[in-house]
């Protein structure tokens, strides 16, 4: 799983790179409309909401650009708007636990984001554990070696691919269990 993680992190960073197809992943695991298959991963912040995207069968995620929060109301239509123009049918959204596993204010703002996002947009919103999403992104990007002040501007995307990829890795995992 390092390496499927890894391999969408850098392939999010490089367009050129291929695609990787983890074992047991299969379309069957995706929503069953086959008009609209895509999951929509969202890092929600106080000032940025890092976005990624599957492809359509569901094995992997890329990168899309961050989006800088206005307000609630705003970030909710973009992120609808974004939603529609993917042909999304799941948002999944990083839910910020403690360590320990307890929900602490962070992951209630972030429930309550979830739960108006889901009304405003009509699609199903899950949350999924996000710990540490953000360390491994700045990780992988220190070891990149790209500049300070790319590693800024990336890490809120590279958070949201490796959520998205924790998740559509776990169904593959589901499938062989």
């Amino acid at each position: 799983m390092k390496f499927a993680v890894a391999h969408a992190l850098l392939r999010a960073a490089s367009p050129l790179m291929g695609t990787l197809r983890p074992a047991g992943t299969t379309q069957h695991d995706m929503p069953s409309d086959p008009q609209i298959s895509r999951i929509l991963a969202l890092d929600v912040g106080k000032r940025r909401i890092g976005v990624a995207v599957s492809d359509e069968l569901g094995i992997t995620a890329q990168g899309l650009d961050t989006i800088q929060r206005t307000n609630t109301r705003e970030d909710y239509a973009v992120i609808s708007h974004l939603a529609s123009a993917k042909g999304v049918a799941l948002i999944l959204i990083g839910n910020p636990v403690n360590m320990s596993g307890r929900e602490g204010r962070q992951a209630e703002w972030v429930r309550h984001f979830a739960d108006g996002l889901g009304a405003r947009s009509g699609l199903p919103v899950r949350l999924w554990d996000e710990r540490l999403t953000s360390v491994e992104a700045g990780r992988v990007l220190r070891s990149s070696g790209i500049s300070i002040e790319k590693r800024a501007r990336a890490v809120d995307r590279l958070s949201a691919v490796i959520l998205l990829q924790s998740y559509l890795d776990s169904l593959g995992m589901a499938e062989l269990a």
